[in-house]
């Protein structure tokens, strides 16, 4: 379905996937939102639309606050889809730091950093093998579940679909008066995440206990050099399990890659302290754009 020009809109579909991935492909993002299957999963949580300015592709969204926004242009002349959105009170999220050294040098915009939107970025062989003493904790903690438990790693394959949904459906009900409506949103990502990795080409990995999925991580290809981990749910109750999950799913997939990506903390302190844990390589850096009036 052809992408009207802004201001007109339209909804973001499974078919737009072909257009999305060359474009992503073609500018090497490095933010984890610019794929297709973080866009289409999350397109109903922050109301995604595509639009078109000077030839670029544009994603509309809406943060968990409300805010509007749209997402760095795709193709097409960027510094005059930029004009054009900037022109009409709108404002830009996702701009990392060669973003912004590229086309955000006006004096005539206000930048502002997100830090509980930035990107926590590993050196992927790292997570796979937990050198040295920096990961003598994690070591433990996996150590610990596997002196405990007989457990198996295997990739993700629709024969584990009903055992990783019963694993969130645990999830769901153990935290439902507990989470707030950003989680809640990403619980039902996750939900069509596993119901659609081949179409959506994301990969991952289950631990099986005692023949039951216990956890699994789902993700894809980033960029060239860089893998994304867009979900990660495990049984709470079994210490150690998560560490595990996290190591495997480096180790067994995206080999080829140096980095892993594992996205945002929004602000989750807990959440912030378990990702600076694991020594993040860098934070890819987020800012906030708007045209001064």
């Amino acid at each position: 379905m052809k992408i009207p020009p802004y201001p007109e809109s339209r909804a973001l579909l499974i078919s737009d996937k072909p257009l999305l991935d060359r474009l992503c492909t073609e500018i090497q993002p490095h933010i984890s939102e610019l794929t297709f299957a973080g866009l289409y999963l999350f397109r109903t949580a922050h109301e995604y639309k595509l639009t078109t300015a000077a030839d670029s592709i544009v994603v509309l969204g809406k943060g968990y606050d409300g805010s509007k926004y749209f997402l760095p242009p795709l193709g097409g002349d960027v510094a005059e889809a930029l004009k054009t959105m900037f022109a009409d009170g709108q404002t830009l999220y996702g701009a990392d730091d060669q973003f912004a050294a590229r086309y955000l040098t006006e004096n005539t915009l206000y930048i502002t950093e997100l830090r509980d939107s930035h990107d926590y970025l590993y050196l992927r062989e790292e997570l796979a093998a937990l050198p040295g003493g920096r990961f003598h904790k994690k070591k433990n903690r996996i150590s610990y579940f596997t002196s405990r438990h007989d457990y198996s790693v295997a990739i993700y394959s629709g024969q584990y679909l009903d055992g990783c949904l019963n694993v969130l459906d645990k999830l769901a009900q153990s935290t439902f008066d507990e989470i707030g409506s950003s989680l809640r949103m990403e619980m039902e990502a996750t939900y069509e995440a596993l119901r659609c990795a081949v179409p959506l080409g994301l990969e991952g990995v289950v631990v099986i206990v005692n023949d039951s999925v216990a956890a699994f991580a789902l993700g894809e290809r980033l960029n060239n050099d860089t893998a994304v981990c867009h979900f990660e749910k495990a049984d709470p109750f079994k210490e150690g399990l998560y560490q595990l999950v996290n190591r495997e799913f480096a180790r067994l997939l995206f080999q080829e890659c140096r980095y892993l990506n594992r996205e945002q903390d929004l602000g989750d302190m807990g959440l912030r302290n378990a990702k600076l844990s694991y020594h993040p390589v860098e934070l890819v850096k987020k800012y906030l754009v708007t045209g001064l009036r």
